[in-house]
């Protein structure tokens, strides 16, 4: 992998729990493993054809898989600090590998094979559990990114990790719309900057009425919660639940706190 040492390396539960996976001739590859467990081949390969279906609304997920630019991983348990550790050595392998990663939108996916996710409200805390354990573990090398605010009432929030940013969107099988739908509980990481470049191509809102029209056509009603850019904090579609206009996010980051300038 090119770029930095990794941070989280110093922590032996990232290496023994991390799972950084590309595709390579159409099969996934990890990097310990090389090719990858049959189980994570098994997630992996679901995934895909949920993303594959023709009906599938977003068109920028699709892109992602159809282009390969997406980087895999699957974790034992969301939330857990086993599976933490791993993830946060994966997703900063992906940061210093993604200038190189082709493709117009890049993605890091991450699937937990537990716990076993029985309603919406549930993986919403999970979800805000797992991202504010990243946080916690972050804390010790990078700020939160400049480009965006750490507070999840402000329309300008996004997710940081590493010094980026990233829009996060969550799918689990206690969703109530089909697309976010998936038997295992998963976080896509998407490149905050790649919906930045969009906006300053005049493209975003093409892309976006796109995604309605679709989502529309397979629910019979746009997702209420894909709201227009600038209009409310993107925190509130992170994982797909519906919420009302008094929803408030259960965990805030402390990014007083960041040791590194």
């Amino acid at each position: 992998m090119n770029g930095a040492l990794n941070p989280f390396a110093s922590n032996p539960a990232a290496l023994a729990n991390h799972s950084y996976g590309r595709l390579v001739d159409d099969r996934l590859v990890t990097e310990s493993e090389g090719k990858a467990p049959a189980l994570v081949s098994e997630v992996h390969q679901a995934l895909r054809a949920v993303l594959h279906d023709p009906d599938f609304p977003c068109v920028g997920a699709k892109s992602v898989v159809n282009q390969a630019s997406y980087r895999f991983g699957l974790y034992q348990r969301l939330a857990d600090p086993a599976s933490t550790a791993g993830l946060a050595y994966d997703l900063f392998e992906f940061i210093q590998e993604r200038p190189q990663i082709e493709g117009e939108f890049t993605s890091y996916i991450a699937c937990f094979l537990e716990p076993k996710v029985r309603t919406p409200k549930r993986f919403e805390q999970l979800l805000w559990r797992q991202l504010r354990a990243l946080h916690e573990v972050d804390m010790a090398h990078f700020r939160w990114n400049d480009a965006v605010s750490a507070d999840t009432d402000d329309p300008a929030f996004s997710f940081s990790f590493a010094n980026n940013a990233f829009f996060v969107v969550g799918l689990s099988p206690a969703s109530t719309r089909w697309a976010r739908q998936f038997p295992w509980p998963t976080l896509v990481f998407n490149d905050h900057d790649q919906f930045e470049r969009l906006r300053e191509q005049e493209r975003y809102d093409r892309l976006r009425d796109v995604i309605r029209e679709r989502d529309s056509e397979l629910h019979g009603a746009a997702n209420p919660m894909l709201g227009d850019h600038g209009s409310h904090s993107e925190a509130r579609q992170y994982s797909g639940r519906q919420v009302g206009s008094d929803w408030r996010c259960p965990v805030h980051f402390d990014v007083e706190e960041d040791a590194k300038p």
